[in-house]
């Protein structure tokens, strides 16, 4: 079977949504120092429609970059219209009637306003030579092209469809690549994924973790949460920032101070190890192995906790989560919405099986505190 196309991902599985300049301000303000003299990619964007362009050419010298990359694939939405970038007068109709890239090195005071801004950038994409080129193949991030230019990149930053998510990760490890992009946060239990975090390759990012983000989806949407500056929102509750830069708070200890008890935190049926409901509620005297909510990765210190696995289906059989036992199976399907299948944690509490929602197993580091 041909490989799913980026623009089949965006458009059956509705995975067209545009991040709003103010997100990537917001996350991007902290990490300006990793930033200086790198090269940023941005490879899932239609740099006539992206944010993540805009942003980058207005902060190119702001955050001191080498180079600037954005690269359209064939199936942007706005591929052969003639919008313009800073929706003013359109630029010339052959630079949109094709998969193409920008490749920006500088942006000057073109007008002498005092000012780097987007004006500059617009007058540098009309006037300049050999800024933006026209590609050969379709523009998906895995065209030979592209990755190409993946290669001579420092920094990806972007949000790529969420239903490529696993591919398009798997392509940033293989490339040893820094990145900084959106992902859904149920990427979090993806096989892939949570070895990269359990191996500390892969950490979220400073935005909120539990709040999600809104996205700005096309006209012909007919569901959508609000109407912002002329554009209609969706609001995807499961979505956060995933990085493998310096992010300080995953640097910081997680401020312990509950004591254990048995009536508090039960033990598992099937693993040794005991019941933590909230990050917020992890026992400062217990020294074996406990399961935390999903939520934790946002509070990981690698210095402070180990984490030793999921425990949840496959995962929870890989590390010795034991299957139900016979007498437990007729439960199944009254404890979770989806069921509970061998790998899944769970408790006796009262005589009754009880399986919390996904857990991580982990282990603090260094003992009773």
């Amino acid at each position: 079977m041909a490989k799913e196309t980026l623009q089949a991902a965006k458009k059956a599985r509705q995975d067209e949504f545009y991040t709003r300049l103010s997100d990537i301000s917001k996350e991007m303000r902290y990490y300006k120092e990793q930033f200086k003299g790198k090269i940023v990619f941005c490879n899932c964007d239609d740099p006539y429609e992206s944010n993540f362009f805009k942003y980058f050419a207005m902060s190119f010298n702001h955050l001191e970059l080498k180079k600037l990359i954005a690269t359209c694939y064939i199936g942007s939405p706005i591929a052969n219209t003639q919008l313009s970038l800073f929706d003013d007068e359109p630029i010339e109709e052959k630079t949109t009637k094709s998969p193409h890239k920008i490749e920006i090195t500088e942006v000057d005071d073109y007008n002498g306003d005092g000012a780097f801004d987007l004006a500059d950038v617009e007058y540098l994409l009309r006037n300049k030579k050999n800024v933006l080129t026209r590609l050969k193949d379709d523009g998906d991030f895995r065209s030979k092209e592209c990755v190409e230019l993946l290669k001579e990149a420092d920094i990806v930053v972007t949000n790529p469809p969420f239903s490529l998510f696993r591919e398009y990760i798997a392509l940033l490890e293989k490339h040893e690549k820094d990145f900084l992009i959106i992902g859904n946060t149920n990427s979090l239990t993806y096989k892939e994924t949570f070895k990269m975090i359990k191996e500390d390759k892969l950490r979220t990012g400073y935005t909120n973790f539990n709040v999600g983000m809104y996205f700005v989806v096309p006209d012909d949407w007919e569901k959508y949460h609000k109407i912002e500056d002329n554009n209609k929102l969706v609001r995807v509750s499961t979505s956060c920032w995933f990085t493998n830069l310096e992010v300080q708070k995953h640097k910081e200890n997680v401020v312990l101070y509950k004591r254990y008890s048995p009536e508090e935190y039960p033990h598992y049926y099937n693993y040794d190890a005991i019941n933590v409901d909230k990050v917020s509620d992890i026992p400062i005297d217990w020294d074996g192995a406990m399961g935390v909510p999903v939520t934790f990765v946002d509070k990981f210190n690698p210095k402070q906790f180990k984490i030793i696995g999921l425990g949840i289906s496959n995962s929870g059989i890989e590390i010795g989560v034991k299957p139900y036992t016979m007498e437990h199976k007729k439960y199944r399907k009254e404890v979770q919405k989806r069921g509970a299948v061998d790998g899944d944690l769970y408790m006796m509490i009262d005589d009754v099986v009880t399986v919390p929602y996904a857990r991580i197993l982990i282990k603090r580091i260094g003992g009773t505190q």
